[in-house]
Order: C-alpha cells, then sequence, then structure tokens
C-alpha cells in the first residue's frame, strides 16, 4: 500500500484589477500592469492571507506583470521571495491578444468560446483543453514540490476557472460558469485521495478554511 502524506494547500489568486479589465482581451501582452485599484486589491489580499496564521511554504506567479504585481506584497507579508511558474500563465490567446471584448463578441466564433470552449482554439494560441492541462499540471508539480503545506499561486481568470473544474469533476464546456474575481482567493486541497474545492472566489475572511 502506498504510503499516504498530508494535504497540500493551494490557494489560487487572480491578479488585481489593471486599466482595461473587462474591456480588453490582453492574454498574455506585455506591459499591462495593476491600476491603482488593483494595487490597493494586492495589499488587502496579502493581508488576509497573512491573517489565516498559515505560513505559506512558497509564493509563485505567473510570468506576466500583473500577476508579479499582485504577488510581491503576498510574498513580503508572509516572508517568503517571489518564484514564477511558466504554468500559471494566461491562456494563449494568439491572434485575438489585445483586441477589444466588444469586437470580439460580435464574432461568430464568440459563441463557440461560451457554450463549447472544449472545441476552441485560439488563432495561433492554445486551445482550452490545452490550457486546462497545463494548468493541471503545474497545480500536481506545485502540490508535489510542497507536500503537506500551504503553497499561494498567482494567475489568471480562466486558468483558475479551468482547475476549479477540473477538481470539481465538471466537464470544461461548464467551466465559463465559475467566477474568479480580480483578487479573489480560491482554495483547493490536495489529498491522496484527490482535490478537495475548499472555497471559490472568496473575498473575506480566509482563516476557516478546512474540509467539513
Amino acid at each position: 500500500m502506498a504510503a499516504r502524506t498530508r494535504p497540500t494547500l493551494l490557494l489560487l489568486v487572480r491578479h488585481g484589477l489593471t486599466p482595461t479589465t473587462g474591456v480588453e482581451l490582453y492574454g498574455r501582452r506585455s506591459g499591462v500592469h495593476l491600476s491603482e485599484a488593483g494595487a490597493k486589491q494586492a495589499q488587502r489580499v496579502a493581508e488576509r492571507i497573512a491573517a489565516t496564521g498559515r505560513r505559506p511554504a512558497a509564493v509563485y506567479a505567473s510570468p506576466l506583470e500583473r500577476a508579479q504585481e499582485t504577488a510581491a506584497p503576498i510574498a513580503k507579508a508572509v516572508g517568503r521571495t517571489l518564484a514564477t511558474h511558466d504554468g500559471l500563465n494566461e491562456l494563449d490567446m494568439g491572434r485575438w491578444t489585445g483586441r477589444k471584448l466588444a469586437q470580439l463578441r460580435k464574432l461568430a466564433a464568440w459563441s463557440t468560446v461560451q457554450r463549447y470552449p472544449s472545441g476552441f482554439r485560439f488563432p495561433d494560441g492554445e486551445s482550452f483543453r490545452q490550457m486546462q492541462t497545463r494548468i493541471c499540471n503545474a497545480a500536481a508539480d506545485l502540490a508535489a514540490r510542497h507536500r503537506g503545506h500551504t503553497v499561494v499561486a498567482v494567475s489568471h481568470a480562466d486558468p483558475i476557472r479551468a482547475l476549479v473544474a477540473d477538481a470539481m469533476g465538471t466537464h470544461l464546456d461548464l467551466f465559463q460558469r465559475i467566477v474568479v474575481s480580480p483578487c479573489s482567493v480560491t482554495a483547493i486541497l490536495y489529498t491522496n485521495d484527490g482535490p478537495v474545492v475548499l472555497a471559490t472566489n472568496s473575498t473575506d475572511d480566509l482563516s476557516a478554511l478546512a474540509p467539513a
């Protein structure tokens, strides 16, 4: 019988607001920074995580600026050095990168993105399935690196939604129904028997995080 190990708690944080959140599909475009409101959100989520009394073993972030800027105050608040993990990166939206959402909603393909994402691949970019596989592999990697500890991972809305869907056994075509707000916290416990979703889209007190 395989030895049982202590579970690993993964706290997934979506980056804070940027000047074009909800207006532009910026994807992996460089040079997108937090807005003043986003920087305040990052500071608040750092305080919330520090207040749990669980000192994370590590803090990781997507390589994009907005994720790095969200993760920096968290790392400082818990006394850890910020590390970058490419698996936490935003969905590669290819030729859709940087386009206005108002324009994209007029495309016939937009309906596919919303209703059949498992069958869609961005032109010259990733498919949603590829993105889900990547974020799931990243989560498994972090859980294996830090068995029995708490880990913070700052990522983006779609990867976090896709990871939650996988953890809950929900089809990828339904993942758009999961809400992941800027600087919200999603908590997944990785156990010997599989993942347990403790919280999604949390913007409040985190001190009570525990399996029932």
